[in-house]
Formats: C-alpha cells, structure tokens, sequence
C-alpha cells in the first residue's frame, strides 16, 4: 500500500482522526460504566466516516484511477525483474 500512497489525503487523515477521537471517548464511558457516553463515542465515530466520506466527494480524496492494485503491483514486478 505504501507504493500507491494509500490514505495519504486530508479526506482519510480527517475521518481517521475523527473516528479515533470517538473511540476514545466511547473507550472511556465503557471504563466508566456510562452506555450513554459509549453510544455517543459510537456515534462521533461513525461521523468521522461520513465526513470522510464527504471531503473524498468534494474533492479531498484520492482519485479512484490513480491507486489500482494491479498497476502497483505490476510496476514492483518489473522494477524486480530488471535489478
């Protein structure tokens, strides 16, 4: 993944970042007995995936053509056979 540049984008670093925000949260009222914490952790990490999701539709994310497996993999494999 590191040769396609996978989850390089503001778009996958906002969602990630959102969505571990609220597994945080929901790991600290699941500590402290408070469902109603928990489910609002849930809650903030499923709006880090919609908002994700957003930025890549406005733009922000990467484009579909530009990270095909086969086209990665098919570069490393002729990078090996020439060195």
């Amino acid at each position: 993944m590191a040769g396609s540049s996978h989850g390089h984008t503001p778009a996958a670093w906002t969602g990630v970042i959102i969505a571990f925000i609220g597994f945080c949260i929901a790991g600290m009222f699941m500590v402290a007995a408070q469902p109603w914490g928990f489910w609002a952790g849930m809650a903030v990490v499923l709006l880090g995936g919609v908002v994700g999701y957003i930025m890549k539709m406005m733009g922000l994310g990467q484009p579909k053509q530009n990270h095909s497996v086969h086209q990665v993999s098919g570069e490393h494999a002729q990078a090996g056979a020439k060195g």
